[in-house]
């Protein structure tokens, strides 16, 4: 029992520790910061269960940045009572995460993880475009990123766009610079200066005649050729532009069918990557509750799926997909057109997802209390009818010229009564 108390009170003790290393900010924020401070803040709301769920990760953000000596300072705010700082941050949801450099704004929406967001802090916090000045620090680099952007060459026009790419794109992944002998002798330029992408155990260059705004490309190759995707990821791809294939595998233990279904996609992933990967991403995701989402119903694993999220569309192979040609055959239609697409976010479209979002909200609340449900059926409803009943009652009444009431004016207007003669 004596151990049992000691370790209840090390963790209340630990907790109190970390805390003191978040301040608590208010509106007078803004006024008493320093102007070279780094701030990573929390915007919550008391009532928020996502909030609550993330104060022991940050509290451990705020020990280990205060333990090492970091110039992030951590904090956190009530958005409900200090709003006029939420409004400064154009707060909208809870939990908001946000960094505040030179008076700059960074909005965070990666997963609520430690490393994650930490990884963002550390971005936000240091150089805009980070100089690799020897080959040691390039293979460093290398080892740690599975994408990484590499301006190579002099200060040029070309440097000053990468940088101003890079002040709009620093919230989403690394910028490196480096010079011409610091690289791999195998990687071949054909001019300098350059912006080289090395991703996917390859690497390729910028070519404005080939891709375009160099904002566009780099926000398109910010992602590797194939991998796990999770909701957050997928939702970050869709921001591009792009489509994205997807191979639903089970949670846990692969069945052999999604083993398969996986090794297929990852090898069309890297033979066919020159003719698909302007128009599209790969990867695999876990489990089906996210898709299932988006297309209102029930998927069964493994299956192919490709996602539009531009407009919440997807398309669905129309038979088993058994080989290569099989998969190429279902991704050319769809981008050819030949292929049905479903789901979109036209009207109609968007009172289904009302009504499925309102059914799978309420399914729960009917199966632990049904009494409740009822209720939050019925009350809307009642509220409804009332009011159709009341503005029905307040229709003014209408009579003809003879006094004769009418339940509605006459389309058209009134009619004129004829004269009747003596």
């Amino acid at each position: 029992m004596a151990d049992r108390r000691t370790t209840v009170l090390l963790s209340v003790l630990l907790f109190a520790s970390a805390a003191a290393f978040v301040e608590e900010l208010d509106d007078s924020f803004m006024e008493t910061k320093g102007d070279d401070e780094i701030w990573l803040i929390k915007f919550y709301a008391p009532w928020c269960t996502f909030c609550k769920q993330l104060d022991p990760v940050w509290h451990q953000i705020g020990s280990e940045y205060r333990s090492l000596g970091s110039p992030v300072h951590v904090g956190k705010s009530d958005a409900t009572a200090n709003t006029g700082l939420a409004k400064e941050f154009r707060v909208r949801t809870y939990p908001a995460i946000l960094m505040l450099k030179k008076n700059i704004k960074y909005n965070y929406s990666g997963v609520r993880t430690k490393d994650g967001i930490m990884d963002f802090a550390n971005r936000i916090a240091g150089p805009l475009v980070r100089s690799l000045s020897s080959v040691q620090l390039f293979q460093h680099a290398m080892s740690r990123h599975d994408v990484m952007f590499v301006y190579v060459g002099a200060t040029s026009p070309l440097k000053g766009n990468y940088t101003s790419v890079a002040e709009q794109l620093i919230v989403h992944t690394y910028f490196f610079s480096t010079s011409r002998d610091v690289l791999p002798k195998a990687v071949s330029l054909s001019t300098l200066p350059a912006v080289v992408v090395f991703k996917d155990g390859t690497y390729f260059t910028y070519s404005e005649e080939r891709d375009g705004d160099l904002k566009l490309w780099i926000n398109r190759e910010r992602f590797p050729n194939f991998s796990q995707i999770d909701s957050y990821t997928l939702y970050a791809m869709g921001e591009t532009g792009k489509l994205v294939l997807l191979a639903l595998v089970e949670e846990k233990h692969l069945c052999e069918e999604s083993l398969r279904y996986k090794s297929l996609l990852e090898s069309v992933a890297a033979e066919h990557r020159e003719i698909y990967s302007r128009e599209m991403y790969f990867g695999f995701m876990a489990g089906s509750d996210y898709i299932s989402g988006l297309v209102m119903g029930e998927i069964i694993v493994p299956t192919f799926i490709v996602v539009n999220l531009s407009n919440d569309g997807y398309f669905l192979p129309p038979g088993t997909v058994q080989t290569e040609q099989n998969l190429l055959d279902f991704l050319d239609g769809v981008l050819n057109g030949s292929m049905q697409g479903h789901g979109g976010n036209g009207a109609l479209q968007r009172v289904r997802r009302l009504v499925y979002d309102t059914r799978v909200t309420l399914a729960p609340v009917f199966s632990h209390a049904p009494l409740l449900g009822c209720f939050l059926v019925a009350f809307p409803l009642t509220i409804g009818a009332c009011f159709c009943y009341l503005c029905f009652k307040a229709r003014p009444t209408v009579v003809d010229e003879d006094g004769t009431p009418l339940l509605a004016p006459p389309l058209g207007g009134h009619k004129k009564s004829k004269k009747k003669s003596d």
